[in-house]
């Protein structure tokens, strides 16, 4: 199979793109191919490509084949439209397969079958409207593995538990420590031998509390 970009596509696509959309473009073609060579095209460029550029990742000449399988995708839950008519890619788009589990003890053998898809949004944040995420500076929490240079979501509102991990404003300042309710008294407490309690002087201010952690491994 032959496969031609225009100037105008080379223009928005590097060569390991490019490598990849063939490599897509190379399998039947289905909803989840194009789907796929959709999201990478906005993973790239941050953005949606326009109908002439799908023609060109598509591997098509009619925009009624475009046409085709944005009506299959949009059917399909992948995309949708707002009220201008423009296309976006839903939540489904980023989904990622989930295969099964794994041992984190002995290892055993484990059959790979796709069991279902799974987005890392709605995993982690179930009240996206009151959550918000912050990047860690720091290791006075690292006894609960969080480490410096983690990213954690935050949800405002929430009714913070003894030992819930929380952001709050003591005395002016912010920091993020556990939670301790001992009697009338709140103590902060650090996941690190280093760091003393902390206790209001004057002013406590709970922020929000924690709700999850997300550590990248590798960029």
């Amino acid at each position: 199979m032959e496969i031609s970009f225009s100037w105008a596509a080379k223009k928005f696509l590097d060569n390991r793109t490019i490598v990849l959309y063939v490599g897509i473009m190379k399998e039947k073609r289905s909803v989840q191919s194009v789907q796929r060579i959709i999201v990478s095209f906005f993973r790239q460029q941050k953005r949606m490509p326009s109908y002439q550029e799908m023609l060109d990742l598509l591997g098509v000449k009619s925009k009624s084949v475009v046409h085709f399988w944005i009506n299959k995708l949009i059917a399909g839950g992948f995309l949708e439209r707002d009220g201008k008519s423009r296309l976006s890619l839903t939540k489904q788009s980023f989904a990622i397969p989930m295969v099964g589990s794994i041992r984190a003890g002995f290892p055993s053998p484990e059959e790979e079958v796709l069991s279902d898809s799974l987005s890392m949004d709605e995993y982690l944040i179930t009240k996206p409207e009151s959550s918000f995420i912050l990047k860690i500076s720091g290791d006075s929490m690292t006894g609960a593995g969080i480490m410096e240079g983690d990213l954690v979501i935050i949800e405002k509102g929430r009714d913070p538990q003894t030992g819930d991990i929380v952001i709050a404003e003591v005395d002016g300042d912010w920091t993020m420590k556990y939670i301790q309710k001992k009697g009338k008294e709140i103590v902060l407490e650090a996941a690190n031998e280093k760091y003393p309690d902390i206790t209001a002087r004057t002013e406590l201010r709970i922020g929000g509390v924690v709700t999850a952690v997300i550590r990248k491994y590798h960029t």
